[in-house]
């Protein structure tokens, strides 16, 4: 059984997605842990509900040296064979990324490339694609390497822009494909690890 370690800084929705995918047998996996950067947040809520083992570590209070440490110590520890971002908001330290290699993914509520690297999250992300006029957005799976966004690209799903649509409304109808794409693409990145 593979286990994977989720990193979450919200509410959790997608983080929720991977263990209902997992109780379903959708994903043969188990959550060893969450890591979080924020208390009182609604994924340890989620994580605690299900027995899932969780470790806050705020980097606002560690030097980035001892941040990446007690990360790395963290997944180890938890016996990560993936590494999964679920709404994570603090970018990963660059040895982090480097011991786990091809084995940590993001979920990004855009069609990367575009609309993708920093500021890009949450509704600035739909704002700017109404903005810019788009035609559709989605969502898309990723390998996090050091630039943010810019790894491969493992999964799309694509949403039509509907007219009138709202960052709120927009936002609403990718967030339901992110529930339904993300375990997908974890469970195929999971095999072709093997």
């Amino acid at each position: 059984m593979k286990n994977i370690v989720v990193f979450a800084s919200g509410s959790g929705t997608n983080f929720q997605s991977l263990i209902d995918a997992i109780a379903r047998g959708d994903l043969s996996a188990q959550i060893s842990g969450l890591i979080t950067n924020r208390t009182n947040i609604g994924a340890i809520h989620r994580a605690q509900k299900h027995g899932i083992p969780v470790k806050v570590i705020d980097p606002d209070i560690l030097s980035e040296d001892h941040f990446a440490d007690q990360l790395i110590n963290q997944i180890h520890h938890w016996n990560a064979d993936l590494i999964v971002l679920a709404g994570y908001l603090k970018k990963i330290p660059a040895s982090v990324i480097e011991a786990y290699s091809n084995r940590i993914l993001n979920i990004h509520p855009a069609l990367l490339p575009k609309f993708g690297g920093k500021g890009f999250y949450g509704l600035n992300v739909h704002q700017a694609v109404i903005e810019a006029g788009e035609q559709e957005s989605g969502c898309s799976v990723h390998i996090v390497t050091e630039e943010f966004d810019k790894g491969p690209v493992i999964a799309q799903t694509k949403v039509k822009i509907l007219p009138g649509d709202t960052p709120e409304s927009l936002a609403k109808r990718i967030l339901a494909e992110e529930h339904k794409l993300y375990p997908k693409a974890i469970q195929k990145h999971l095999q072709n690890l093997n």
